[in-house]
């Protein structure tokens, strides 16, 4: 057997040791690599695993926000039609955005972040809706308080114009009732045919009546028109034959006699003439003097 040189055994030995050297360096160069990678890999699912708990939690956060808005919408109430319609409109988008996002996954950012801004701008209604309301409160307040206190005023200004108005008819009625003309220096006399006063029956052939109109300021100014009645001993009207009539609380009576004076507010006398009466009996002949607002006095004559 040919015998190895001892050199060349030397040098095989160094080149195969260096051979098992490199070996053995791959391998744990290949180790550390595989133990980097694990450690990447595990670090990239412990990565991922925190971030999908982190949007499942973004989730629920939402979810929660958006239930408890959907609370407060639930208790928001006020007394107008139009703002109770705008609330179930609301209502009814909150409710389909709940619904929306339990259905979405957590991972699907982007539809997470439009459920968000969603959420902010419902947020934003409500708060108009609140103001709204708070203002049309506030308003409605104020109005009721006006409507009070026009109502009180009212009935103040109606118990005035009662009282104004009675005091008005009182102060009427006082001036109606001191704007009646009144007479005096009332006497009634009957002449012969010597113009001579008399009281014999058969020498009468007229009856004077006298009276006064008296001074009044609140009476109407202008023409006056008085009239007379005279009844003889039997309660027969006599008349002049000229068939005066004149009105006199709502009825018609006929007068004896009348004469119109113009009456300016001073005191006025006035005689009124009996003619053409055919004949006068013995006793007593009774007379009454008006206006057509008022009756001016009466007086007898006895005739013998």
């Amino acid at each position: 057997m040919e015998r190895e040189d001892p050199l060349e055994k030397l040098e095989r030995k160094q080149a195969d040791k260096k051979a098992n050297g490199g070996l053995k360096a791959l391998m744990v160069a290949m180790i550390v690599i595989a133990l980097g990678l694990a450690a990447a890999l595990f670090y990239v699912l412990s990565s991922k695993n925190k971030l999908v708990s982190e949007l499942d939690q973004e989730k629920q956060d939402l979810t929660e926000q958006i239930q408890a808005l959907q609370s407060d919408y639930e208790n928001l109430s006020s007394d107008y039609d139009s703002i109770n319609a705008q609330l179930d409109s609301s209502r009814e988008e909150i409710a389909q955005l709940v619904e929306r996002v339990q259905k979405t996954e957590a991972t699907d950012r982007a539809k997470i972040r439009q459920y968000e801004r969603e959420l902010g701008t419902l947020r934003s209604i409500m708060r108009g809706y609140i103001t709204q309301i708070d203002s049309l409160n506030t308003l409605n307040h104020r109005l009721t308080e006006e409507a009070a206190s026009a109502r009180k005023e009212a009935e103040e200004t109606k118990e005035i114009n009662t009282r104004l108005s009675r005091q008005v008819e009182d102060l009427t009625g006082r001036v109606t009732a001191g704007s009646v003309l009144k007479a005096h220096n009332f006497v009634m006399y009957a002449y012969n045919n010597a113009d001579k006063v008399t009281d014999k029956a058969n020498r009468v052939v007229r009856f004077l009546v006298n009276l006064s109109l008296v001074e009044n300021e609140l009476a109407p100014r202008g023409p006056v028109r008085v009239y007379v009645r005279v009844t003889d001993p039997d309660g027969n009207l006599l008349s002049d034959g000229r068939g005066t009539t004149f009105n006199f609380g709502g009825e018609t009576l006929e007068a004896t006699a009348s004469r119109e004076v113009d009456y300016q507010g001073q005191e006025v006398d006035l005689g009124i003439y009996i003619n053409n009466v055919p004949a006068f009996s013995k006793g007593v002949y009774t007379v009454n003097a008006y206006t057509e607002q008022a009756l001016l006095g009466h007086g007898e004559l006895l005739l013998r």
